[in-house]
């Protein structure tokens, strides 16, 4: 019983932590693109994550991949890290962080519209509420938060910023296929998509200027978006007896975003943008499989 509820208290704890961590990253974007182009901030980024999970694969003898799925491992490091970071980059070098940020978490969304064709789910009445109620709190943030002095947003931001979200869950549903341990899985997809990423910044801006501001940003992204926050949720997954509540605290994070916007990058945010915003987590919230982690 003691052990169970100390067990409780550190998948909290790892929970907890991995969400405050996670709020920071739509800030750390925004300051890292405005001195690094996209492929420069993704490769810096994508780098110091693999050494991240080379690390904790080393460290806990997790790094080797049951059979057959490195060429899964491969297939997933074209869309997580290189296409659909790309694009999430794009998206956010067009648009308010504000804004960009809770079209991102749409994902869940698109990962309950894609199960159904690809795990074969059927789509219930609980369900289709939950992606009409989300979507309804996109319409209402792109039609209400726009501010003028910002430059607003513009349609091609958002089309970058809603296909990352088919990316990011078409990821997360071809992970199913994997009975690998995913910290080995991270690792080999990283393995696979950093050359492309390299490419990428090559036949493009270039490759990045290491200085302390591109590595402090590169370790932004490659520690607490990709890296670190990581570890620490599947920790808390595993630490806990029940996943739904854990996976709950993921809700927190957009609002603790959103501050971090307001105050750090000092974005005016309209009544619109945090109404749109608590209306998508409805959605999320509504749409979500019973116990789902």
């Amino acid at each position: 019983m003691e052990a169970g509820a100390h067990n409780e208290k550190q998948a909290l704890i790892y929970g907890l932590g991995a969400v405050t961590l996670w709020s920071t990253v739509a800030t750390g974007f925004k300051l890292g693109l405005a001195v690094l182009a996209v492929e420069q901030l993704l490769l810096i980024g994508s780098v110091i994550s693999w050494l991240v999970f080379l690390s904790y694969a080393v460290l806990t003898n997790s790094w080797r991949l049951r059979h057959g799925d490195y060429w899964l491992a491969l297939g997933l490091g074209v869309i997580n890290p290189f296409a659909y970071y790309m694009i999430l980059f794009a998206a956010y070098e067009r648009l308010p962080a504000h804004i960009a940020q809770p079209l991102n978490y749409t994902w869940a969304i698109a990962l309950a519209i894609l199960a159904v064709p690809i795990l074969k789910q059927p789509l219930t009445l609980k369900t289709l509420a939950g992606i009409f109620i989300s979507y309804g709190g996109v319409v209402l943030l792109l039609t209400t938060a726009a501010d003028g002095t910002q430059g607003g947003w513009n349609v091609a931001g958002v089309v970058l910023a809603l296909v990352s979200t088919l990316l990011w869950a078409s990821y997360w549903l071809v992970n199913t296929r994997s009975r690998s341990d995913p910290a080995a899985l991270m690792l080999w997809s990283f393995t696979a998509g950093i050359p492309l990423i390299a490419l990428a910044c090559w036949v493009g801006p270039g490759w990045p200027a290491l200085n302390g501001s591109s590595l402090a940003y590169g370790a932004w992204v490659g520690l607490i978006e990709m890296g670190i926050t990581f570890i620490l949720w599947q920790r808390a997954l595993r630490l806990t007896g029940n996943a739904a509540r854990i996976g709950a605290l993921i809700f927190l994070a957009p609002f603790l975003s959103l501050a971090m916007i307001y105050f750090v990058l000092q974005e005016q945010i309209t009544g619109g943008a945090i109404l749109g915003l608590a209306v998508i987590i409805l959605g999320m919230f509504v749409a979500r499989p019973p116990h789902s982690p």
